[in-house]
């Protein structure tokens, strides 16, 4: 059994951490309690504090390391790259975190920077065992993302802000995991991600497959006080397999800097319907002190329970165990899947599908970023080479919990549940179908330099749906070209990048195209990072009179913030600008508030202050003729108030 068992399982599913100080102390500075609060893995309120550590001429390595840590452990992916940049490029800093930087490109999808990062780890280290599997993820990831498979996915309504996931169908109703909102009584917070413990729902399942009308499962399968979640359930529907966190106090107990933490594990617990209630029954080979059991999945006929655990005797972090049900009904001694479908990382969240094919996440085989969803045929320990299910239904986040309720000739229909980008939560709940296409519609285009109209070979060329969510992604060619296979009915943006260019893009659609067609588009990018190059950061709004940063404006810094993140020599003014109307010192002053803030707002993000500096011009470099006591529309005012960014170093 690994010492420290793997975040995806516990932070998807989840631990409950107390800790018990073992001595009196003085009251800690910022550095103690966050420190504190990261040993309790409480990782949201450590990330605060970390972050008023980072802000400073010198920051520390460590703290840098644990706020990256903190965002890698929340699934705040971006987030964890940006600080991960920084702790890179710091002195003294390890080779892990090298490792550690690309595990997190990867993630982003941003293989070819990922490898790069890994194969230095690797040249630095020796170690190529460690990071062999996440290499090759890399190189099939941008071969899967090119070639994508057939199916169409589509984020249920049942989705909120928060988590859902772990769909199981039956009848006209589904079984799910979500995190209740923090109105709901009687659900604790998780410090890990300071967010409610997740509770089982159910909601109606239409004949189209999508899902309505979620509400929280009954209470006799969701009064236990940690994570609940997620379900299986036998054929007839009468008795449910639920995975939950240990309540008692028999956790294994760690100890650190002479402090005892107790960490409480996963057990699976069967619920068996009466009259008008359910009546819970212990696993028989739950053992909270040593291990974590979860995730069950039944064979077609019953015979079989499949589940997850990282009990002794596994190939790696959490493997997939079976039981045989014995004569009496009861289920015999568990027994590992095999070292064809387990693998030195974590197997997670199995799936039995109509006709037999077992339908598994997997971290530790080739894949596109943390979990992806694999398949198998076989039974018990003896399975067929594990096939990765590629592009879309993988993605470079975490993809699990994939769960087929038809399968025939003309295609597939089911769930997979993923953090993806473009989610309304943090995980969110997909229904899929896959179908042969009837006619193909292509998309043929070209990358070239804006000024002189020579081709750009190796540009990137991501195609978006319409909800901005990667439908494909590819490297242009060495003659600077690309090609997309389009849907029907359908509108798309294709985006152009690379470095040291401005990005552009053009948007193209499907709708009416009724036989097989070819389209046409030219992407066409400006060189960029000029020295004393000013341009505008348009739609950056604030409210009358204030300077805080709007959300709306957050999402426009964003994109700031991954250009200086992968520009790390690249120094700037951002600057703010005000309109005439007001007293000319009154409109300085807000404008150097407002240059200030988003400044700040960068720092947040990771970015180093040192790289920045923030100036407020007030109306004293309008763009037109409005200047003090000068009639003009609201739209010429509007003009004025901008906020620009000038290039000091590059």
């Amino acid at each position: 059994m690994k010492e420290k068992l793997t975040t995806l399982f516990f932070g998807i599913i989840g631990i409950a951490l107390l800790a018990h100080p073992a001595f009196g102390q003085e009251q800690p500075g910022l550095r103690e309690r966050a420190d504190e609060l990261f040993r309790k893995y409480e990782y949201a309120n450590a990330a605060i504090l970390y972050t008023k550590l980072a802000d400073s001429k010198r920051p520390k390595l460590a703290d840098l390391e644990r706020l990256a840590h903190c965002y890698m452990q929340m699934k705040d992916y971006e987030s964890a790259e940006n600080w991960y940049a920084r702790v890179v490029g710091m002195e003294d800093s390890s080779e892990e975190n090298l490792l550690r930087y690309g595990e997190v490109l990867k993630v982003n999808g941003k293989y070819a920077e990922a490898k790069v990062q890994l194969e230095t780890y690797a040249a630095r280290t020796g170690d190529t065992a460690r990071v062999n599997v996440a290499i090759a993820g890399c190189d099939s990831a941008v071969v899967w993302m090119a070639n994508p498979t057939a199916h169409k996915l589509r984020n249920e309504a049942v989705n909120t802000s928060l988590a859902e996931f772990s769909v199981f169908p039956m009848g006209d109703k589904v079984y799910y995991t979500g995190e209740p909102d923090s109105h709901m009584q009687g659900v604790g917070t998780y410090g890990w991600t300071g967010n409610s413990f997740l509770r089982i729902y159910t909601a109606d399942r239409a004949g189209d497959n999508t899902l309505h009308n979620p509400v929280i499962a009954v209470n006799s399968i969701n009064n236990a006080p940690y994570h609940i979640g997620p379900v299986a359930a036998a054929h007839d529907g009468k008795t449910l397999y639920v995975t939950r966190t240990y309540p008692g106090k028999e956790g294994s107990v760690s100890r650190e800097d002479r402090r005892k933490y107790m960490t409480n594990k996963l057990e699976l617990y069967l619920y068996t319907q009466t009259d008008d209630d359910w009546e819970a029954m212990p696993f028989a080979h739950n053992d909270v002190a040593a291990y974590s059991v979860g995730h069950a999945a039944l064979s077609g006929d019953g015979n079989i329970l499949y589940f997850v655990s990282d009990m002794p005797g596994g190939q790696g972090g959490t493997d997939i165990w079976y039981c045989e049900k014995q004569a009496d009904g009861s289920w015999g001694t568990p027994i590992n899947a095999g070292a064809t479908i387990n693998s030195a990382g974590n197997e997670l969240f199995p799936n039995i599908g109509p006709n037999g094919i077992l339908y598994y996440a997997s971290d530790g085989f080739p894949g596109m970023g943390g979990l992806d969803v694999f398949q198998a045929t076989g039974s018990k320990a003896t399975w067929t080479s594990p096939a990765n299910l590629g592009y879309p239904v993988n993605s470079a986040r975490d993809d699990f919990a994939y769960i087929t309720n038809y399968e025939g000739e003309e295609g597939l229909a089911g769930y997979l549940s993923s953090n993806r980008k473009g989610g309304k939560g943090s995980d969110d709940i997909y229904g899929f179908t896959y179908e042969r296409p009837k006619i193909v519609i292509v998309l043929r285009g070209t990358t070239a330099d804006k000024n002189t109209g020579d081709r750009l070979p190796e540009t990137m060329v991501t195609l978006y749906d319409g909800t901005r969510s990667i439908v494909a992604k590819k490297s242009s060619t060495e003659n600077g070209t690309f090609e997309f296979v389009l849907d029907r009915n359908s509108t798309y943006t294709v985006l152009g990048q690379k470095e040291k260019y401005h990005a552009d893009s053009a948007k193209v659609s499907t709708v009416g195209i009724t036989t097989s067609d070819t389209l046409e588009v030219a992407l066409l990018l400006e060189p960029v990072f000029e020295v004393g190059k000013t341009f505008e950061l348009e739609n950056i709004y604030y409210d009358f009179d204030k300077h805080n940063i709007r959300p709306d404006a957050a999402a426009i810094l964003d994109e700031l913030v991954r250009t200086l993140r992968d520009n790390p020599t690249l120094k700037i003014e951002l600057s703010s600008h005000t309109d005439s109307r007001g007293s000319d010192a009154y409109n300085m002053a807000l404008s150097q508030r407002r240059a200030q803030a988003a400044v700040d707002y960068l720092v947040s993000r990771g970015i180093a202050r040192d790289r920045m500096v923030a100036k407020g011009y007030g109306e004293t470099r309008l763009v037109n003729e409005c200047g003090n006591g000068v009639p003009c529309s609201r739209e010429q005012h509007q003009a004025n108030r901008r906020t620009e960014v000038t290039v000091l170093a590059y």
